[in-house]
Formats: C-alpha cells, structure tokens, sequence
C-alpha cells in the first residue's frame, strides 16, 4: 500500500533558501518543472509580504539568474525563475554522492508541494510502498537533517494535525486518562475496553496501530538507527 509523507529536510543550500531567509513574513510554495533540462525553471507562489521585498530578495540571490511575475491573485504573485545553477552543481559540495540524488529521481514517488523555509524545505509526497519512501528518507537522513512531519497510508483517513484516526485518539487518551501506560499499571487492557465498550482485543489493535503511528512520524523519523555501544539492554 502507498504511504502519504510531510517532511522537513533541513538545509540552508537547497534552492531559494536563502531567499526564505531574506524574506521571513513571505510563505515560498515551489513547483519543479523536471522536464526542462538540468536547470528546470521554479514556479514560485510568494504571499505575506510585499512584491518588492521578494523580488529584492530574488536578484540578491546566485540561485536565480532571471525572474518573471506571471500573475497574481490577491495576495499571491506568481513567479518564474530559471536558474543561474543546477542541482547537481550547487549541491555538490554538500553531498556525498550526487549520483544518489540523481537515483531518487527514479524512486517510485510524486513530492506535489514544497514550501521553503529560512532553514530547508518542507515537502509532501506520495510514494509507493515502504521501500520507495525509505530510500528517500535515508538519503536526507544520511546528508542532512531529516524530520518526518506527518505519515499516512493512502487512502487512510486521517484526524488533523497528528494523522491518528478519532477512534485511535479516543483508545490514547481514556487509555491514558485510567492509567493504562502507567507503572505499574491502574488499569487492565479490559478495564480501558469496557469503558469504551469495545472488546479487548480490538483495544489492543487500536493501540497498537496509534502507537506505531506515533513512533513512525517521531522517533522512527531518522531510520536508520546509529548504533551506541554504550547503551545496554534495558537503555
């Protein structure tokens, strides 16, 4: 099943970083045309700050060797920047091996937003299976900071602004609420059902999915592990 993915990479030399930079109030949305060879033009939509401050942000920068505003819509303007660079040269002395980020071209995904920020990008995509979206992300965990905002299954409903579903939010917190998690515990796995009116079992199921949940869009986000020698068994 495909997993759906936010993410932040943090990294001041991605593109139009330091235009974020430059210009803090401005939210910078991105689109990547692929398909124009190896400087492919960047749809830029700026909001929250004036034209000018943007565009004086955009002749500072080297990553830009022209600008053009193609519209506007209330506040938003649209741009069209073709670089002075491409990827691969203003990348190259950040990363270990170029050759791998050519390689995540191919990986079986679609990233169909980017926001920059003073620090990175953030980005959402869809990718295919575990697989794909594993490749991505020890890509950017191996190069730079990688932090995994939200994870989802396709097609998965999903509750705003943590991604559990309302009946695993529910199981958490009266879980939690009667002691459930505490140690030792004040309350069995059949004491948290009966007051949900839901057999053990599927209780069970509920947690677990929530939890594996969690640590997936938290602590699992820099998969993968780097061994500590000094840790023991019950670290």
């Amino acid at each position: 099943m495909g997993l759906v993915a936010e993410y932040e990479i943090t990294c001041e030399h991605l593109p139009l970083v330091g235009v974020a930079a430059a210009v803090p109030g401005a939210t910078l949305e991105v689109e990547i045309q692929f398909n124009h060879g190896d400087r492919p033009p960047f749809l830029v939509h700026a909001t929250g700050e004036s034209g000018t401050a943007v565009e004086r942000a955009f002749e500072s920068a080297a990553f830009v060797a022209t600008y053009t505003l193609v519209g506007r819509a209330g506040e938003t303007r649209r741009y069209k920047i073709r670089p002075a660079v491409g990827m691969d040269a203003l990348l190259d002395d950040h990363l270990d091996d170029l050759d791998d980020l050519r390689a995540l071209a191919t990986t079986e995904a679609i990233v169909d937003r980017i926001r920059v920020t003073p620090n990175g990008w953030i980005q959402h995509g869809w990718f295919a299976d575990r697989e794909a979206f594993d490749e991505f992300r020890t890509f950017w965990v191996r190069n730079d900071d990688f932090r995994l905002r939200r994870l989802s299954r396709d097609g998965e409903p999903a509750a705003p602004g943590d991604g559990l579903t309302d009946p695993q939010r529910e199981a958490l917190r009266t879980a939690y609420g009667m002691g459930y998690f505490e140690i030792p515990r004040r309350a069995s796995l059949d004491d948290v059902a009966a007051e949900l009116g839901i057999t053990a079992s599927s209780l069970s199921e509920r947690l677990r999915r929530a939890q594996t949940h969690l640590v997936e869009t938290t602590v699992a986000s820099t998969w993968p592990p780097l061994p500590d020698a000094n840790k023991g068994p019950h670290d």
